[in-house]
């Protein structure tokens, strides 16, 4: 880090002790940002600046992850869905905690459960037809619920305005291809019979 003396002479350091961070952090870029705005006697909004210059990292690190071949393409974004969530999370404050993130992870992770089980029931009977649609009635209505508190957690402040809208985008892809998934299984059961 460089220092400045009294005399106003810079102290830069002659070696550089193993820095593993960015060059420029995000609070760097805010301080430097607030200062040019003083310095113009111009109004400076934190918040503003922060959703301006924080890239979505958590995201561009959930598309990385790979479809399964093996799994409905329902589930992978589920998947991607709750990864995307725990990350976004993670930073989080800590008031929040026992609000809004426990009940957003646990939800994402519910309607993945019931996707999953839902899957590896066979439909050769009324029996177990009925038992899998009603696992996606269930997915459905946790990812609806994950919506809400989504919503009400950006709100709050929890997560930011583009992570929610991120969620939502995610949510009405996982809910659309469910809903699309119940329409082929009744389809294929009429054929059946």
């Amino acid at each position: 880090m460089l220092q400045v003396s009294r005399d106003n002479n810079l102290k830069i350091p002659k070696k550089l002790e193993n820095y593993n961070g960015t060059e420029n952090s995000i609070e760097d870029k805010i301080a430097v940002k607030q200062a040019i705005a003083t310095a113009e006697n111009k109004p400076f909004n934190k918040n503003i600046f922060l959703e301006k210059i924080d890239d979505d990292s958590e995201l561009e690190n959930i598309n990385k992850i790979p479809f399964n071949a093996n799994d409905l393409v329902v589930i992978t974004v589920v998947k991607k869905l709750g990864a995307y969530i725990i990350a976004v999370t993670e930073k989080s404050p800590k008031k929040y905690r026992g609000v809004f993130v426990n009940r957003m992870q646990n939800y994402c992770l519910d309607a993945l459960e019931c996707l999953l089980k839902a899957n590896f029931i066979r439909m050769d009977s009324i029996e177990k037809k009925t038992e899998r649609e009603e696992l996606q009635k269930e997915a459905i209505i946790k990812l609806k619920v994950l919506g809400y508190i989504s919503m009400v957690a950006e709100n709050s402040g929890c997560i930011l305005k583009k992570q929610y809208k991120q969620i939502s985008l995610q949510l009405s892809e996982a809910i659309n291809l469910t809903v699309a998934w119940k329409k082929s299984d009744d389809e294929r059961w009429k054929k059946r019979n």
